[in-house]
């Protein structure tokens, strides 16, 4: 087949990736364009390094290296000498240990090495400076120009049409739909337009008017004239790459010269529109003027690590423009206002061949299944988060942070609060903690809950674990299972679908029964077409043509969206309420003497909803409790929010209320047993695989997924596994590998101390002969193993008791 009319804008490695993945489909219909020469076009790909360290926190990210990694290889356009990360202080050694077990989860051999172990690797590097290091033996440099070259030529033999020098000036469209490009010389048709510009990316979105949460900033990358050591080397480089992260610093060899790149520099952000064009630019578009200031410390810093840089001189230098995110994840998807517009920004030449394959996959199959990429999708982001400010900001401190030793939970230090629920006053009054959720300001704990600790017994955990953690967290986890307590759940995504057709559209969206009497509530998945799980949603059926839907994010919204027609209408009206769970053995205690209707037990059933009033707010009550205990969460307008808050919190003082925070509900959840989307599961997993499977409803008829779903049930090979652990010193944080032996067979998802079971809870994805209750595996956690126990789930109250009293 010839596929549809595909333009790519942009003839880097990312646009070149996508051409050869996307004609090895069939497709060949697909015309690439570029405003500069071929291959070597101006931009970011023009003038990289070439440096390719696979290890990242992010599972995709890496999986996306390791593809480039075997592709360029393949193709001859990769030097594979390995990677070194050095560490020069003890965090930074520590922090080696954690990128050590990231690498290992993945998959991806890795090895710590002893001090003398990395100056036999780097024979460069100055042995009473450094601690260790990190070695990958898969890592190298990738040659961007040459990986250009190569992978249009493969899409050429394939029919596909290369443009250079032809400068896109607009993308044009039709009732929503794109129907082609137009360049300065002349337009062309197309029926989808992928828009590979990298740094020039803002630009050519807004041209189909999107918005690009993409900043290009100057990096610099300076080279030294020949160093003594390296004289008569024949080979382009033979010691590994290396990264020295305590001084943002990284080297490679270029024969008897060494490339020295520096982040450790003022932000210097430029905006797409300032880029100069290809034939005016002095050395190409991507390319500034080395500013010699900013680079004085990297020079007298790479002195001091490698020694035999000293008789040397810097000889040249640049400042490169590369692009940066909020959140340091690519920008892949299509426009969420123009159909057939897609974007596959921000990615560096380590994930290139990885976007690439993604992209084209995702573009003729409808879905990836190579990698999960709800991190990189383009409509992750919640409106704010493409304010201009915001993104500058943001993408300024990421560059800055981008070696730092960053903990999971460290929350960022500018731009706060943005979005406060109607009880933030209330909980600041009591002293709260708080950390950030998609700009919300949420509590982790209350100050004010210190005395509840006093005489409990709680734990403390290890060093890391013990960051942004107070014993307040398990003194307020306890508390809630005792008496009641309130939880501010306003970062909740909720969405309301209505219409004639809303039944039907929800029927067809998501894996459970939705079609049941007004007041029913649903917990059910929503599945990709090839049965992996997007998302796990509570649907509340409060009206004959009107849903409530608890969502995880913006994607959800976007996906709704996509998928409705003129008989439903979804709307986000997350801003506009606002929500508090109040749970516990004595929730019905409180709430009941406040409310218009029916709270008892009878009365108001586990999992259905109804409208009444608590005192004189009126609030849509569904019994639902993510902490497993008795109780609500209870909905209204954000205006009466915080009347709703001092009603309750009048009404619980003589049964012991307290607020409680995001720790405690994180551990408290976790003995439930209950799935952070996510985290636990992702696009690559299936219901079955989850432990989800009483989610899904298969003889209600058809639903997006369920064909493949019904599939993948038969061959179920890994599961969601609860782990126990023994002693509060060895709660771990997630992402850590699990190992058989010395055979890595799994990654901890989801990670906490139970504080009312006495016990460390890790989740994780293990293979199904080892997902027995009762098998013993080890948790790898930093320096350590850790041991951890198969247990039968749920943890807490299995019988379902206290959720149903």
């Amino acid at each position: 087949m010839a596929g549809p009319r595909v333009v790519i804008i942009g003839a880097g490695v990312v646009g070149a990736a996508l051409a050869e993945e996307l004609s090895a489909k069939g497709w060949t219909e697909i015309t690439v364009v570029d405003q500069g020469p071929v291959p070597a076009t101006g931009g970011s790909s023009s003038h990289a390094p070439g440096l390719v360290f696979q290890t990242n926190s992010s599972k995709t990210m890496t999986e996306m290296a390791r593809y480039t990694v075997e592709k360029l290889s393949a193709l001859g356009c990769f030097l594979q000498v390995g990677g070194l990360e050095v560490a020069t202080t003890p965090e930074r050694l520590v922090e080696l240990r954690r990128r050590h077990g990231w690498a290992t989860a993945w998959g991806l051999e890795a090895h710590l090495l002893t001090p003398e172990e990395c100056v036999e690797r780097h024979s460069l590097l100055s042995a009473d400076r450094v601690l260790g290091g990190l070695f990958v033996p898969t890592d190298g440099l990738a040659k961007a120009v040459r990986a250009v070259d190569v992978q249009l030529e493969r899409a050429r033999e394939r029919g596909v049409r290369v443009l250079d020098r032809h400068e896109v000036l607009d993308i044009r469209n039709e009732d929503g739909r794109v129907t082609g490009v137009v360049t300065d010389q002349g337009e062309i048709p197309a029926d989808i337009v992928v828009c590979c510009a990298g740094i020039w990316g803002p630009k050519v979105a807004r041209m189909a008017g999107m918005t690009l949460p993409l900043t290009p900033l100057a990096h610099q990358l300076a080279w030294t004239g020949p160093v003594a050591a390296l004289e008569g080397q024949a080979d382009e480089a033979v010691r590994p790459i290396l990264r020295h992260q305590d001084a943002d610093l990284y080297y490679r060899e270029r024969f008897d010269r060494l490339g020295i790149g520096y982040y450790g520099h003022r932000p210097l952000p430029i905006t797409s529109d300032e880029i100069l064009p290809f034939g005016e630019a002095e050395v190409m578009p991507s390319v500034l003027t080395f500013t010699e200031d900013d680079f004085a410390p990297a020079w007298a810093e790479t002195r001091s690590l490698l020694p035999d840089t000293r008789d040397a001189k810097v000889e040249e230098g640049i400042n490169g423009l590369f692009s940066f995110t909020t959140d340091n994840m690519p920008l892949l998807g299509e426009s969420p206002e123009v159909k057939g517009f897609w974007v596959a920004e921000a990615v560096w030449v380590t994930h290139s061949a990885g976007v690439g394959r993604a992209m084209a996959e995702w573009l003729a199959d409808g879905h990836c299944s190579s990698f999960d990429l709800h991190e990189c999708d383009v409509n992750r982001f919640e409106q704010h988060q493409l304010a201009p400010d915001y993104v500058l900001a943001r993408d300024c401190q990421n560059y800055v942070e981008v070696y730092d030793i960053i903990h999971p939970l460290e929350p960022p230090a500018d731009l706060r609060p943005l979005r406060t629920s109607p009880f933030h006053t209330r909980e600041r009054e009591l002293g709260a903690y708080f950390l950030e959720a998609t700009g919300w300001e949420r509590p982790q704990w209350y100050g004010a809950n210190a005395g509840l600790a006093d005489g409990r017994d709680i734990p403390h955990p290890g060093d890391w674990a013990s960051r942004h953690w107070s014993p307040i967290v398990g003194a307020e986890a306890q508390a809630s299972r005792e008496s009641v307590a309130v939880y501010d759940m306003s970062a909740l995504k909720r969405i309301e679908v209505s219409g004639p057709g809303a039944t039907a559209f929800l029927q067809r969206l998501s894996t459970g029964d939705v079609d049941k009497s007004v007041g029913s509530v649903t917990y059910c998945l929503l599945l990709d077409e090839d049965g992996g799980i997007r998302s796990d949603v509570t649907i509340a059926r409060l009206g004959r043509d009107h849903y409530q839907v608890g969502a995880n994010g913006n994607l959800d919204l976007d996906w709704f969206h996509r998928h409705a027609d003129g008989t439903v209408v979804v709307r986000d009206i997350t801003a506009g309420t606002c929500c508090i769970g109040i749970w516990g053995p004595r929730a019905r205690e409180v709430v009941a003497p406040l409310a218009g209707r029916d709270f008892s037990k009878d009365g108001f059933r586990y999992f259905r909803g109804k409208k009444a009033y608590v005192g004189a707010v009126p609030v849509t009550a569904l019994r639902l409790s993510y902490i497993g205990e008795l109780g609500w969460e209870l909905y209204t307008t954000a205006d009466m929010g915080a009347k709703l808050w001092d009603t309750l919190w009048e009404a619980g003082q003589e049964h012991g209320i307290i607020a409680g925070g995001r720790g405690a509900f994180n551990s408290l959840r976790l003995e439930k047993g209950y799935r952070s989307f996510g985290t636990d599961m992702t696009y690559e997993h299936d219901p079955f695989e989850a432990g989800l499977a009483f989610a899904v409803k298969p003889d209600k008829g058809d639903f997006i997924g369920r064909e493949a779903l019904l599939e993948r049930r038969q061959d179920v090979r890994r599961r969601l596994t609860c782990l126990t652990i023994d002693g509060p010193e060895a709660v771990v944080m997630g992402k850590e590998p699990v190992y058989d032996g010395d055979h890595c067979v799994g990654y901890v998802t989801s990670a906490a101390y139970g504080y009312t079971i006495g016990k460390g809870i890790a989740y994780a994805w293990l293979p199904t002969e080892l997902s027995t209750p009762g098998q013993v595996v080890h948790i790898g956690y930093f320096d350590r193993r850790i041991a951890a126990v198969v247990a039968e789930e749920p943890l807490f109250d299995p019988a379902m008791e206290r959720l149903r009293g």
